[in-house]
């Protein structure tokens, strides 16, 4: 298989993990799960976007605990955030959706990564995100958007698919005009 085929393997092949074991996430994969967040395209080449990662379990046991959408059980993490005052010294204005692209962008980017390293990832976006900024002690220009979960795959890691009709590239695209 060559590299094209490879990365689009990898994207076709990943999926919402929500089933994790409790073998720990080794640091250098953290790390390059991190890396691949940085090459992550960014609106203007600025970089609105921070990472917060953990894996310590007393920080995602909290963490856990006021995200009601967290169903996995992470052994690490990383806490996507806005940052507003990098933004705002910039002439984008404050209410630009570019951060919200830039958040997708870094998350999908990332949760590849995870793949492509035999990582299983979930993003988290019911959470309080003041319970967040308490519990990682963030700045107050930092606002949390997204978790996203890692961890080795368990049995039964997916959701079963619920029945629905298939989605194609073909049925998503019109071409031309609409």
């Amino acid at each position: 298989m060559n590299s094209a085929e490879a990365v689009l393997e990898n994207i076709k092949s990943r999926r919402v993990i929500r089933n994790l074991t409790d073998q720990p996430v080794e640091r250098e994969k953290l790390e390059k799960i991190l890396e691949a967040g940085r090459w992550a395209p960014a609106g203007g080449n600025q970089r609105f976007v921070r990472f917060v990662a953990s894996q310590d379990p007393e920080t995602l046991r909290l963490l856990r605990i006021v995200s009601p959408g967290m169903l996995q059980y992470p052994q690490a993490m990383i806490l996507l955030c806005h940052d507003a005052a990098m933004q705002s010294s910039f002439a984008s204005k404050a209410d630009d959706c570019v951060h919200a692209i830039d958040i997708g962008t870094a998350m999908q980017t990332m949760m590849l990564a995870a793949h492509a390293l035999g990582l299983g990832s979930g993003p988290v976006t019911s959470f309080s995100q003041e319970a967040a900024r308490v519990i990682l002690n963030l700045p107050q220009n930092l606002h949390p958007k997204v978790i996203i979960c890692l961890g080795y795959k368990g049995v039964g890691s997916q959701q079963p698919m619920r029945a629905r009709k298939k989605v194609t590239w073909q049925s998503l695209t019109d071409w031309e005009r609409f």
